[in-house]
């Protein structure tokens, strides 16, 4: 069971200061809210199902009411990591966040009313591990992808694990329980008014056992804490429940997946192992670069991580030990932002078969220009092999060779100058050849599916070719909902033609 070290158990009133500690009933209506039915009661807070009094009969969404348990002598970090949520949810958006309705303040009743996600938790699944090698790569993936929405809101979580993880029917990760999250533009609560790491023991990074709470990279070594769980059944530090043995993870590595279960593949090692990293700059520099490598394996570059199959000897623990003695991390960090923008994934759209010589060369130019400017940017290059939208499609061409492979040698071979000059390693390039019947249509959702943050394109051909290939980069233009640029030839130096969607 997660324990969070800073947590204590409460009483089951929920009333605030200052108000009747009459404990809540369903039937009552608090603010327009109708409570009908306790739903959970948590050692932080009780959730109830409720309805909106004004919208009986057509309800806006199902909703949730979560109301602080406080009795007695109020623990301070519960009623500030309330304040916090409550500061933080209205600020939220999108899918991977549940809804915000509103909230009561702590002169009268404190609540917060959001939207009742339909789905399930991923806490139940932590009695079925180890879980299918397919599973965990799903579910790493899909929730890779809503740590990085937050991460674009300004917000590192602070408190991953299974049980703060729901999917809707679609499959879509929801994040909730804000409690212990830091808001880039808002006061930290938690970090002014308490001494003591904030977390979930088996899931807290190194630097939040040091007292850092900007890093982004924080719930990527939360997450890799869970892939490790749901692959091997064990967590990598154990259920520390004191700061003595939370701070062990800063010198004791954890036993390599694949020495509990031969099942792991070597990539999900080196990517399990490459999260639970000590120090932040050696993990994913992004949730979405994470995500992409989840998504697509086979583009892993494998270190000495995958092979890993033994614990370090005595000599490298002592040596980890003494050099983690003392040690603080840097507490001036990088802003979210700025280490987002630090980490793109730039995506070079490339046509090794049809666009001619001069505007590949002006192409690879502007890409390599790009990813120079951005020392942690990911390189991912993209070539769609145009399949027949009705019959069968010629997998090889006249001399037997395969269609696809010649598309990826010759994708590779077109990136190689970039790889050279800027010395990429450490999985910061990778190919991709999509097969697809709509060129446009395959990179937008390329695009989307990875949180590219810029993709980088030519337009190529002339007169009536030219027109209808260049419908392609104004569909991406168009649809793409990020930076795009364009690259055209028979320009003057410096003529590329850069639109955002």
């Amino acid at each position: 069971m997660d324990s969070n070290v800073t947590s204590s158990t409460f009483g089951d009133s929920t009333q605030g200061p200052g108000a009747d500690h009459s404990p809540l009933a369903a039937g009552q209506v608090i603010d327009g809210f109708r409570l009908e039915e306790k739903l959970h009661i948590g050692g932080m807070a009780a959730l109830w199902r409720v309805t909106e009094v004004a919208h009986e009969g057509q309800p806006r969404l199902p909703l949730i009411m979560k109301v602080p348990r406080i009795k007695g002598g109020e623990d301070p970090a519960t009623i500030v990591g309330f304040e916090v949520e409550q500061m933080i949810m209205p600020m939220l958006g999108g899918p991977h966040v549940p809804k915000f309705i509103a909230k009561g303040d702590f002169t009268r009743q404190p609540y917060i009313v959001m939207e009742r996600v339909p789905g399930v938790s991923l806490k139940p699944r932590l009695d079925a591990a180890p879980l299918p090698i397919d599973e965990v790569i799903e579910i790493g993936s899909r929730v890779a992808v809503a740590l990085h929405d937050l991460h674009r809101q300004h917000v590192v979580h602070l408190d991953i694990k299974p049980s703060n993880i729901l999917f809707r029917e679609d499959g879509t990760a929801v994040l909730c329980d804000f409690g212990l999250s830091r808001h880039e533009h808002l006061p930290d609560l938690l970090d002014e008014e308490f001494t003591l790491p904030m977390g979930t023991g088996p899931y807290m990074s190194p630097e939040q056992v040091q007292y850092v709470r900007n890093d982004p990279r924080s719930d990527l070594f939360a997450l890799g804490v869970m892939l490790y769980h749901f692959t091997t059944g064990e967590r990598p530090f154990g259920a520390p429940d004191n700061v003595r043995g939370l701070r062990r993870r800063l010198w004791v590595e954890p036993v390599p997946p694949r020495t509990l279960r031969k099942e792991c593949p070597p990539w999900l090692q080196e990517v399990i192992l490459k999260c639970l990293e000590v120090k932040p700059e050696r993990r994913y520099p992004s949730a979405a670069q994470l995500a992409l490598d989840l998504q697509d394996p086979m583009q892993i570059t494998l270190t000495a991580r995958s092979e890993r199959l033994q614990k370090s000897g005595t000599l490298r623990t002592f040596k980890r030990w003494f050099f983690s003695l003392g040690s603080e991390p840097v507490r001036e960090a990088a802003t979210m932002a700025e280490q987002l923008e630090r980490s793109p994934i730039v995506m070079a759209a490339v046509d090794v078969e049809n666009a001619s010589s001069e505007l590949l060369e002006r192409l690879r130019e502007t890409v390599q220009r790009i990813v120079q400017s951005e020392p942690g940017a990911r390189l991912a290059c993209l070539s769609v092999m145009r399949t027949a939208r009705i019959g069968m499609d010629e997998l090889v061409d006249r001399d037997g060779r395969s269609k696809h492979v010649k598309q990826l040698v010759g994708l590779k071979h077109w990136a190689r100058p970039i790889r050279k000059a800027l010395k990429l390693d450490e999985g910061r390039l990778t190919f991709h050849v999509i097969e697809a019947p709509d060129a446009a249509a395959a990179i937008v959702d390329f695009a989307q599916r990875n949180q590219v943050d810029q993709v980088v394109m030519g337009a190529r051909g002339t007169s009536g070719l030219r027109r209808y290939l260049g419908s392609v980069s104004s569909q991406v233009v168009a649809e793409a909902g990020c930076t795009v640029t364009v690259v055209r030839v028979g320009r003057a130096a410096g003529g590329e033609e850069a639109a955002s969607s």
